[in-house]
């Protein structure tokens, strides 16, 4: 398998797409039809806020709400029709790339979105790093198939060797042009488009990209989906690719934060009585930031977590190294071996508590604050995990391990609803 930066005949095939855009004239504004990813909202607190931001809000296509699933896929499909119908949406005139950037205060994130050719990790072009849950992949699967749509685009990220050439020559150049548009999100990032039609700057950034291997930071799950959708039609076809947004991070570093998880039937002393002579156990006083900061003190000597639900805040620390030995694989890396996740996964919810890795029984949650408060309000247990490094991540990929799935969560994220793909346009 090539690393990333390396030369290949088979690297990545990004190819020019008709954008499906929101009209400005046509919604309140750009960044009231907004959203985060499909599984960032808060629900149902944060569902409700972006339904009632704007009736044409995109969150009303990536998390239809009725009844049944196939009610709610049926009432997403209907929604894209009559929003193309009446103009709120309209196809781009050409095909083109985008050069998308998002900012805020010192974070400036750059990069190209287009539609990627889709292949299996086997191939060595997309690498994925975390494993994905089956029922999502068929909810989101059923949804574009209802759709036929992109409804968001996957973020993928690259090495190139840094310099300014190829893709990122173009990017800089590009972003010195008037946007296609411009809006601020209420989450204080501010959101800029080009489109990139002229045959030779379509043809330097394709050029370049297909030099490269990419690792999936966000959208496992839809690609799992696409990678399905692709097998169930005509090949060659729409279906052969899907909507990325693909960032340098030798140019734009990602953050890499950590995806939290809900007990929803373990109150917590329960969770910590289940913990005697196999962890250590210790109670931090003070606020949910003071906390953190012990939860990162000691994630530098092992594996450490923070629990939450009842008003306090444990720090989970030191397994036994026996009880590793006993529940942890053996026949992975020691990279793998010694991720929180995986401690998690294996030693805490499999041998201890053993909770299922099922919707009724586990959530997981991105916001920090969010998923203590619901562990408060409803009874539960709220696990704060610390954020994995890119290189363990990228490493472990390269080697074709994947992490245990939510391990990660990379941004900043793409919003949803600035350029959509049909797959009949």
């Amino acid at each position: 398998m090539n690393t990333a930066g390396d030369t290949d005949d088979h690297g990545l095939d990004l190819i020019p797409f008709r954008g499906v855009r929101y009209v400005p004239e046509r919604v309140g504004s750009l960044a009231a039809v907004t959203s985060p990813p499909y599984d960032v909202v808060v629900r149902p607190d944060g569902l409700l806020h972006l339904e009632s931001a704007d009736p044409h809000n995109i969150v009303r296509l990536i998390l239809p709400q009725a009844t049944t699933p196939a009610a709610r896929n049926d009432q997403a499909a209907e929604t894209l029709r009559s929003w193309l119908a009446q103009g709120i949406l309209a196809p781009d005139p050409v095909p083109s790339l985008y050069i998308y950037e998002q900012r805020d205060g010192d974070i400036l994130q750059r990069g190209v979105i287009g539609a990627l050719r889709l292949s299996e990790a086997a191939d060595g072009i997309v690498l994925p790093h975390e494993g994905v849950m089956p029922h999502v992949v068929e909810d989101r699967a059923a949804l574009m198939r209802a759709t036929s749509a992109n409804l968001e685009p996957l973020l993928l990220t690259y090495r190139s060797d840094g310099n300014a050439t190829g893709a990122p020559a173009l990017i800089e150049r590009t972003v010195l042009n008037k946007p296609l548009l411009s809006t601020t999100t209420e989450d204080g990032f501010s959101h800029r488009l080009w489109a990139v039609t002229d045959p030779a700057e379509l043809a330097e950034i394709q050029t370049d990209l297909a030099r490269h291997q990419a690792l999936i930071a966000d959208g496992h799950h839809r690609w799992a989906t696409n990678l399905r959708l692709r097998s169930e039609h005509p090949s060659p076809g729409p279906w052969d690719y899907g909507l990325v947004l693909l960032v340098d991070t030798a140019r734009y570093p990602l953050r890499v934060r950590a995806i939290h998880r809900y007990l929803h039937q373990l109150p917590v002393a329960d969770a910590l009585a289940a913990l005697t002579d196999t962890f250590r156990v210790r109670t931090v006083e003070g606020a949910l930031p003071r906390a953190l900061d012990a939860l990162a003190d000691a994630a530098t000597e092992g594996n450490a977590f923070l629990l939450a639900g009842d008003g306090r805040y444990h720090l989970v620390d030191r397994p036994s190294p026996d009880l590793l030995a006993r529940t942890i694989r053996t026949d992975r890396p020691e990279a793998w071996r010694t991720l929180d996740a995986t401690v998690l996964h294996s030693t805490l919810l499999d041998h201890i508590w053993q909770i299922p890795d099922a919707p009724e029984h586990i959530a997981y949650i991105h916001d920090t604050e969010a998923t203590v408060e619901k562990a408060e309000r409803d009874g539960g247990t709220a696990i704060l995990m610390h954020p994995v490094r890119e290189e363990v991540v990228r490493d472990l990929a390269r080697q074709g391990v994947t992490m245990p799935r939510k391990s990660t969560s990379f941004g900043p994220k793409p919003a949803s609803g600035l350029v959509l793909r049909s797959l009949d346009v």
